[in-house]
């Protein structure tokens, strides 16, 4: 199992910062060439503490890393909506691939206000990104 620490896609872009999803090396599971098609196969939500949630997801057809991570991001962020919080934190995202079936461990906390740290999320900025890349909420 590899992990991703970096601060997600959707966290910068909640920022209002502009990122390309590109993989850093051939290794990294993405496919040369061809139309991206996934298949989302479902976000499973453990509560953990108060504040803090893990999500799991899978997802096949994923291009690389990035993609699986930006799922866990649009499961947290929507889950922050739906406890009532404007906000989410990525803690740390664990994922693996094998045989072409992408999973992702994810850990975020979610508050009402902007916490600290690079890696926040704007849940309502989020979820609307979400919604127009076509990538599932919880």
């Amino acid at each position: 199992m590899q992990s991703l620490c970096a601060p997600s896609t959707l966290g910068w872009l909640a920022l209002g910062g502009l990122c390309a999803c590109a993989p850093s090396d051939a290794t990294d599971g993405a496919a040369e060439s061809g139309a991206f098609t996934s298949d989302y196969r479902g976000i499973e939500t453990r509560l953990l503490e108060d504040d803090l949630v893990e999500f799991r997801v899978a997802m096949t057809g994923a291009r690389n890393r990035a993609d699986v991570s930006a799922y866990a991001d649009c499961a947290a962020a929507q889950y922050a909506l739906i406890r009532g919080y404007g906000f989410a934190r990525h803690v740390r995202t664990n994922i693996e691939e094998e045989g072409g079936l992408w999973r992702g461990d994810a850990v975020y906390t979610i508050s009402p206000a902007l916490p600290r740290g690079l890696a926040t999320i704007d849940a309502e900025v989020a979820v609307a990104n979400c919604a127009e890349t076509g990538i599932p909420t919880v």
